[in-house]
């Protein structure tokens, strides 16, 4: 066996089988090959101070066996070993976290909660600001629609850009009217049964050969309470603009919502595109008003 050995090693070499010196050259050729700076043997010096320690006496190693057999040893599963370097982890990280003062989602929430809790809020803190005369909404509606809306619409004042008793009933027109803006359109229907319906359109109204719009797209109804009905995610046919017809939601050759070209006669049906019911009372229905805001 030779004289020296990498120190990291030593505990192992008494496991050996006496006169088994194969298995030590071995391991010795693997040390100088890989990190011969280390490991070199050029010279009696380098083999003392690259790494090596020369044992002197065989009772070295039994003093060494002897210090591992004292250790108390466990031996873990593979998903134990990472469960528990994983706790390791998670204590480091949350010290971490402590020190530079790093808030977690978590913690961001419940300090929201308590900054929104100690505030004064008072009942018209949310409350848009309309830029026109509904003869639609009321102020539960207003209030119910406004947590229902997008983001985008945030901060933004609700704008009568369309209505029949001031531009008359004509789907050409409301195309029109919307010709020069972007936002996103809010459609309030009032029928000659005063059900009040609608639909939030992602996009403009406009004459189109495919379906358009995104996932922001609702229908909702007051029936007489409240219900919205957002994007299931089974298709995406949200507005189809015809110049003879304007549709919302669509699957299975119906629409959720369906108005001709005189902005008259409407249907409502169950869609895929939401998984509505019916929003007015009869799938057929009859126009009394209806609105259009954007919100700009």
């Amino acid at each position: 066996m030779p004289a020296c050995l990498p120190a990291c090693i030593r505990p192992a070499i008494n496991s050996w089988p006496p006169g088994d010196n194969t298995k030590c050259d071995h391991l010795l050729a693997f040390f100088v090959h890989w990190t011969p700076e280390a490991y070199s043997l050029e010279g009696s010096e380098a083999g003392r101070n690259g790494g090596f320690v020369l044992l002197e006496k065989a009772k070295e190693l039994e003093i060494i066996d002897d210090y591992f057999k004292d250790r108390e040893w466990e031996v873990l599963s593979v998903n134990e070993y990472h469960h528990r370097i994983d706790e390791i982890n998670a204590e480091e990280l949350c010290s971490l976290c402590e020190r530079l003062q790093i808030v977690t989602t978590n913690e961001s929430k419940r300090r929201g909660n308590i900054a929104v809790a100690s505030m004064d809020v008072g009942p018209d803190a949310n409350k848009p600001t309309l830029k026109g005369d509904s003869a639609i909404l009321e102020p539960e509606h207003i209030e119910k629609l406004t947590v229902e809306l997008p983001p985008r619409t945030v901060g933004y004042p609700w704008t009568l850009l369309y209505s029949t008793s001031e531009h008359g009933m004509s789907l050409k027109t409301l195309y029109r009217t919307m010709s020069n803006t972007d936002a996103p359109v809010l459609l309030v229907i009032k029928d000659t049964d005063k059900q009040v319906f609608g639909a939030l359109a992602s996009d403009p109204f406009k004459v189109s050969d495919h379906f358009f719009g995104t996932g922001e797209t609702f229908l909702f109804a007051f029936n007489p309470a409240f219900k919205s009905y957002k994007w299931t995610g089974e298709n995406m046919f949200f507005i189809k603009g015809d110049m003879d017809s304007l549709a919302i939601g669509g699957g299975s050759g119906q629409f959720g919502l369906w108005l001709d070209e005189d902005l008259y006669h409407g249907r409502s049906h169950f869609c895929k595109t939401f998984n509505n019911d019916t929003l007015s009372k009869k799938e057929d229905f009859f126009i009394q008003e209806l609105e259009c805001w954007v919100f700009e």
